[in-house]
């Protein structure tokens, strides 16, 4: 039973992977595309439109999803497949419901928000295009929520790349159709429709299997399945708090921007915001497999065991993503030529600043899983809250001031507090201090990585040198300054194992930094 459920585990992580992948390599070609294709001036009414997506999605899907994985999963371990059925239809519901109302509200508050609120009347289609999304992608939300529970996320990686070639081709085809801004919206919302009918189709599928219909006497009355509804809510509601407060600490530059400055100023840093968040991907993937060690730890009462999951977690993401920050840092303009074209490379300051600010929010990744795994999930949502009140007022004060500058100035200040904020009082609840030295032996290495790197021509062929020879420097500098422990070497090695071919070069690397380490 143990090896079962740990080949269900296993198999689902690799398919969220796999998922997530197909999400941020699709997310950057849509980018890049839509760059070449609509200029800075259409990029920035795109860049407009970009967090009402998300905001909008977000409180459509009324934070359900995760509801729906959690009772679907609930119900079926408890063999009560028709209330596991019962669940989905109750909770598409409701989704469906708010969907349609956040549509309308979109649709019909799109004239005021672009021609009062930001001053742009060219950005009233593209907003209104919105109003196409919501309704779709609540029902691709439903049916992932309920794939999710049923264990089979082979499904929710199926729905996932048909939304992004749908999203991509017929943006693309939109665009060039003449409909501009407007036709990168509505590619994404036909992106979204062709995910919700594969959908449909798979759970049609499935639902005599693991989702059989309720016999006449098990159905729900009204009364009890508003019940339901509030109890799915009751769940939900922390969701969307914290994923609108998550949404804010990176959009909200973007809306003060959309305000205060013209619509190229918003194209500039809508390209450079998914760059500063590349490191990201990294903290994301540490974060989640240290909340289940972290509350395997704490709930066995094991303290050095937990000390080891926290401090090798921030060390681990700390010596991965502290380069890259660096890199990005000093080659942001080479960066944004290559992947945007030389029309947006004004937006390479702002970056240079981001960048630091998601080098600071990896650690309040980190430290936001620690705190839900070891029972304290209301935490980084109330850190987060506070993060985004923050923001707004230095994004107000420094957006007029210095441009778009002062709003990737604004975002770092607050990511900075909300990590400061976060680790004291993770360090408080544990009892675990972060590992300051070593830490600080990081940054140095990355801070010599850096000097390195300015000595490079800062070009697209600096950047490909940096990218072939910074490794080494960083390395040499962390074995020289005492930076590589031996637990890390017993990482390598394990790594090594598995890695085939390259098994021996990786051996041969872990005995060097075994002459070394401490």
């Amino acid at each position: 039973m143990a090896s079962s459920g740990t080949s269900k585990l296993l198999k689902g992580s690799f398919f969220i992977i796999i998922g997530n992948l197909l999400f941020r390599v699709g997310g950057y070609i849509y980018r890049v595309l839509m760059t070449r294709l609509l200029g800075p001036e259409g990029y920035g009414l795109l860049g407009l439109t970009l967090p009402f997506q998300g905001i909008f999605q977000i409180l459509a899907a009324g934070g359900l999803p995760p509801a729906i994985a959690k009772y679907v999963a609930q119900h079926r371990a408890l063999k009560e497949d028709e209330m596991a059925r019962q669940v989905v239809i109750t909770a598409l519901k409701v989704m469906i419901f708010l969907g349609l109302t956040f549509s309308l509200v979109m649709f019909f508050t799109a004239p005021w928000l672009a021609n009062q609120f930001f001053h742009k009347p060219a950005a009233q289609y593209p907003l209104q295009a919105v109003a196409l999304i919501t309704p779709f992608s609540v029902i691709v939300g439903a049916f992932r929520g309920a794939f999710q529970g049923i264990y089979r996320m082979e499904y929710v990686v199926v729905t996932r790349a048909v939304e992004q070639v749908f999203m991509i081709t017929l943006a693309v085809v939109f665009v060039m159709a003449g409909f501009y801004a407007a036709g990168a919206v509505m590619g994404t919302a036909m992106g979204f429709l062709a995910s919700a009918i594969s959908a449909i189709l798979i759970f049609k599928r499935l639902m005599n299997s693991y989702f059989p219909p309720a016999p006449p006497e098990k159905r729900l009355t009204i009364r009890e399945e508003l019940g339901l509804v509030k109890v799915l809510l009751s769940f939900s509601i922390p969701v969307i708090i914290t994923a609108l407060s998550e949404m804010a600490i990176y959009d909200i530059s973007v809306f003060v921007i959309g305000v205060f400055m013209a619509t190229t100023s918003v194209g500039y840093y809508t390209a450079a915001d998914p760059i500063a968040r590349l490191p990201l991907v990294v903290s994301l993937s540490v974060a989640t497999a240290v909340l289940p060690a972290a509350s395997e730890a704490f709930a066995l009462k094991d303290r050095r065991l937990l000390e080891t999951y926290i401090v090798q977690s921030y060390r681990v993401v700390t010596l991965l993503v502290l380069p890259m920050c660096v890199g990005i840092a000093v080659f942001s303009e080479p960066l944004l030529e290559l992947l945007f074209g030389s029309n947006f490379i004004f937006g390479a300051g702002a970056l240079s600043i981001l960048v630091v600010g998601m080098s600071f929010y990896t650690l309040f990744m980190i430290s936001s899983s620690i705190a839900q795994g070891i029972g304290y999930p209301r935490l980084p949502m109330y850190v987060l809250v506070a993060g985004t009140v923050i923001n707004l007022a230095l994004n107000v004060a420094l957006v007029p001031l210095i441009g778009i500058e002062g709003g990737a100035l604004a975002t770092t200040i607050a990511a900075f507090i909300i990590m400061i904020i976060i680790l004291w009082k993770t360090s408080e609840i544990t009892g675990v201090k972060p590992p300051g030295l070593s830490l600080l032996r990081i940054g140095f290495s990355s801070g010599v990585m850096g000097v390195f790197m300015l000595l490079l021509p800062q070009t697209i062929m600096g950047l490909l040198l940096a990218i072939i020879l910074s490794p080494l420097v960083y390395g040499a500098s962390l074995l020289l300054i005492g930076g590589v422990e031996k637990r890390d070497v017993r990482l390598v090695r394990k790594s090594a194992s598995r890695m085939g071919p390259l098994s021996g070069a990786m051996n041969r690397v872990a005995d060097l930094m075994d002459r070394w380490a401490r």
